[in-house]
Order: C-alpha cells, then sequence, then structure tokens
C-alpha cells in the first residue's frame, strides 16, 4: 500500500515495544512484527474471517477523534492468558485446539491488551505534534457465521486501513494480529496529499492554470508589490492584513477558494500567505493553484496551521510553501519570516 508511511512508521514502533513488553508481562519471549499493510473494506475484511476472534476498540480523542481496532485470533488469545495465568503447556495446547475460554482468560487478555494500548499511546505521543489519547475498550468476542454481521457490528461499516503483524511465541504456531483504522482516523494521523488527488479534488485546471501562470509571469515585475492572504476566518485574516501594513505593500485577500486569477492580476505579488486549521489535503491543495499562478518566479509561500503532523509540512514544503508557522502565530514571527522572504530591512 502506498502513502501512510508516518502512520505505518508509528505502528511498527508501537508494535515492536508491545511485544517487548508483553514478553515481560508473560515471563517468555514475544515478538509482534509488523510485515504488511493493504486498503480494505469492513465487509471484505469479514469475509475472510474463518475462525474465532477478540476484536478490541481503541478510542482516540480529539484531535485525533475515531476509533480503531485490534483483531486477535481467540486461539492465540487463549495462549497469551494461559501463559500469563500460569497454566501448564499442555494443558494450553489443549484449550488452544478446542477453542475453550474462561472468564479468567478474558480477564488475563484484557492485561496483554493493555500492554499494546500503552505502546500505542507512547509511540503517536513521540511521533504527533499534537497528543494524541488512545483509551483501551473491553475485548468482544466475534464468530462468523455465528454473531451478527451488521453495520455497527462487529465494527462499523466503512473503507480501513489494515495493518497486519506476525505474532512470534518460541514453541508455539500463532496467527496475525491485525490494526484496523479507518480511513478517515487515518488521514488524521498521516494527512495524504497527492498532486493529483489535491487538483482534482479542488476542481483545478491545471493546464488553464499553466496558460494563466505564462500570461500572469509576462506582468510579475510590473504589477503593484503586494502580498495576498488567504485566510477562511475573517478575523484572522482581518490581523494579518493589519500586521502587514508595515510592508507598505498592497495587501490582496480572499478565502482558501477565492479566485486567484482576480487577486493575482496587476499585481507584483512579493509573497503569499495561507491561513488553514488542519493542513489537509483541500488546504494544501491551495500551494499548488498558488504556485502554478507564477511558475517561472513563484512568490515565497507561507502556510499557516493550527495542526501540522510531520508529513503534512513536508508535503506543504514539497508543494510549494517556503515556510511553515503553527497557530496561534505571534507578530513577531510572522513579521520576521515577511521581512526575510521579501528582503525588507528593519527600520
Amino acid at each position: 500500500m502506498d502513502g501512510y508511511t508516518t502512520l505505518y512508521g508509528i505502528l511498527e514502533t508501537a508494535l515492536k515495544a508491545a511485544g517487548g513488553e508483553c514478553a515481560m508481562l508473560l515471563g517468555q519471549e514475544l515478538s509482534i512484527i509488523l510485515s504488511e499493510s493493504s486498503s480494505t473494506e469492513k465487509n471484505a475484511y469479514c469475509a475472510k474471517l474463518d475462525d474465532s476472534y477478540f476484536i478490541m476498540g481503541v478510542n482516540s480523542a480529539e484531535p485525533y477523534e475515531g476509533r480503531l481496532y485490534l483483531v486477535f485470533n481467540l486461539r492465540d488469545a487463549i495462549v497469551l492468558s494461559s501463559i500469563l495465568l500460569g497454566i501448564p503447556p499442555a494443558r494450553i495446547k489443549e484449550k488452544k485446539l478446542l477453542g475453550i475460554i474462561e472468564k479468567d482468560d478474558i480477564d488475563a487478555f484484557a492485561e496483554v491488551g493493555n500492554m499494546i494500548n500503552g505502546s500505542l499511546n507512547s509511540a503517536f505521543l513521540a511521533a504527533l505534534p499534537s497528543k494524541p489519547t488512545l483509551k483501551l475498550l473491553p475485548p468482544n468476542k466475534y464468530i462468523p457465521k455465528t454473531n451478527e454481521l451488521n453495520s455497527e457490528e462487529p465494527f462499523p461499516d466503512g473503507d480501513y486501513l489494515m495493518f497486519r503483524s506476525k505474532l512470534e511465541l518460541p514453541g508455539m504456531e500463532m496467527e496475525c494480529l491485525d490494526v484496523l483504522v479507518p480511513t478517515a482516523l487515518a488521514n488524521l494521523f498521516d494527512p495524504q496529499v497527492a498532486v493529483e488527488v489535491a487538483t482534482e479534488d479542488n476542481n483545478v485546471d491545471t493546464e488553464s492554470l499553466d496558460k494563466e501562470g505564462s500570461g500572469a509571469d509576462a506582468e510579475s515585475l510590473s504589477g503593484v508589490k503586494s502580498i495576498v492572504v488567504l485566510e477562511d476566518d475573517v478575523n484572522l485574516r482581518q490581523q494579518m492584513v493589519e500586521l502587514l501594513a508595515f510592508t507598505g505593500f498592497q495587501i490582496a485577500e480572499g478565502t482558501l477558494n477565492a479566485d486567484l486569477k482576480e487577486l493575482f492580476a496587476g499585481r507584483n505579488v512579493k509573497m503569499a500567505i495561507i491561513g488553514s486549521q488542519n493542513a489537509d489535503e483541500r488546504e494544501l491543495a491551495v500551494c499548488i493553484k498558488v504556485k502554478a499562478m507564477r511558475q517561472d518566479s513563484p512568490p515565497p509561500i507561507i502556510m499557516i496551521a493550527e495542526f501540522w503532523t510531520r508529513t503534512a509540512a513536508l508535503k506543504a514544503l514539497k508543494y510549494g510553501a517556503s515556510d511553515i508557522i503553527i497557530k496561534p502565530f505571534t507578530a513577531d514571527e510572522v513579521v520576521a519570516k515577511v521581512r526575510n522572504y521579501c528582503k525588507i530591512a528593519q527600520a
């Protein structure tokens, strides 16, 4: 599966650490190695389930609001819980073969789940700019063709990313642990921006922009020196306009959906400032459009957003931004960057 490299890396780190933590809990070597990922859909995924399973929901709080799922083969859960309970190896193999699970097993397995959840929390906290909080929910048993499959069970309908890890435990044949992340939640953790998708989703006619950009380049040096400010929040946009008064440049302002051809017409645009919320696909695509307006000599672009991931920041730079700022910003921070990129000396 292409993309979601940041999320893959977070889960790879978390699951590897979880294997070590669980090994200490069990007093026995255990490894959890992330090996593959793919896109799937709830019904298609469930159609391939051919045994009994424990499905554990993990709630993620704002600003990464959603729920991901840990899917364990029930027989693997029996093995792990039985080891934790100190059950003899011969009896563990018998319980695994027969699929015997009791209340004590469920309670013990919940402890294993807590160790995995703790590792997930640590990995996400270390990797993301806004601190996520992950809370493990009690395990639910799911047996295909026995338990009901509906719009909410064993988890909600929709598109998911499936991250599959192999469980390795000496002396035992183990199956896989799947982490299912709804695509919408995955995009909060690791926003995806591709030039083709961003331009298509935002109705950007790149051929027209090429023509407009070529014409705009010709007039850019003779136009009125200006800074273009794009921000959906009226108050923040006005604050930015007032802040930029020191430049002496004319300020052209609008929303993220503004007609750029109109804003750039007759202007020697010295800089563009794009204010956004989450630096999501729609907002990052504005960088592409602004850069296209001045293909031969694009102006410096500063993008300001409240929430940045490492991936979003890299993609902003890739698609035309010269610099990024995190909201809430300070006047000094903005002024310093504008002076630098517009080459305005201190008064």
